[in-house]
């Protein structure tokens, strides 16, 4: 087998096995939390929380932008059974970067892994980030430049693959749907401030022998997490028993 229909093959495999890959960076978590880290980041901060929830909220804005200006069927969405493309998705989030979600996903768990407080942590998640979603890309990219051909090539040409190196907004042909995003992104907004007062327990249960909750769960998260634990049974429930968050052709 050729390297290039490996790394694509590859590609897809990992990408079906995405959602696993959660799982092994809270398993590393788990690990570190346990070393020598930032003394700053021992005790609760209001401050350092703030800022690693905002980091993680940004990465959700970079994916709300991105959901709320694709129309069904464009590239960038993908299923179970595989790739679906039947336009090339090129304006809007998709100007600036060929892979704006994957962008997202990256800021969201930036926020997380700064959270644990050990900058070697964060670096080595940063890399094996880079290595699992490039395998991921490269295979997109082949789908996509075997559907749309000279398109893509164009479309890639001056649109970099995860970084923006300017950014010249292009507009999108359909409005911005703000309930094509709470249909879609209620599940990541509950995942980030569920993780982030999980590594907060796991702080106080090592470092604080806490072991009520009171102690284990910071007042900042315990409310946080509640709130957004209400947001998320809403927005469940208008999407799975009315149709007030569908949209059609999205």
């Amino acid at each position: 087998m050729a390297l290039i229909e490996e790394l694509e093959r590859s590609g897809n495999w990992l990408f079906k096995g995405r959602s696993y890959f959660p799982l092994a960076l809270y398993g590393l978590i788990a690990v570190v939390i346990g070393m020598e880290w930032d003394p700053h980041f021992r005790e609760f901060d209001v401050t350092s929380a703030s800022i690693c929830l905002g980091v993680s909220m940004f990465g959700l804005l970079i994916r709300s932008l991105t959901i709320g200006f694709t129309p069904r069927g464009t590239s960038g969405r993908n299923t179970k059974d595989g790739q679906i493309a039947e336009v090339l998705n090129s304006k809007g989030m998709y100007s600036l970067v060929r892979h704006p979600l994957y962008l997202g996903n990256f800021f969201m768990w930036l926020g997380i892994m700064i959270y644990v407080g050990n900058v070697w942590f964060t670096i080595v998640c940063c890399l094996l980030y880079w290595l699992y979603y490039e395998r991921i890309m490269f295979a997109e990219e082949a789908f996509l430049r075997k559907r749309f051909g000279d398109a893509y090539l164009a479309w890639s040409e001056y649109t970099p693959a995860f970084w923006p190196r300017n950014l010249k907004w292009k507009g999108p042909d359909v409005s911005f749907s703000l309930r094509n995003v709470l249909k879609r992104e209620y599940n990541g907004f509950f995942a980030v401030f569920v993780s982030l007062a999980i590594v907060s327990v796991g702080k106080n249960f090592v470092h604080h022998d806490a072991t009520t909750i009171d102690g284990l769960l910071d007042p900042f998260w315990m409310w946080s997490t509640a709130g957004a634990f209400v947001v998320f049974i809403v927005l469940r429930s208008l999407k799975r028993y009315s149709r007030v968050l569908h949209v059609e052709g999205r």
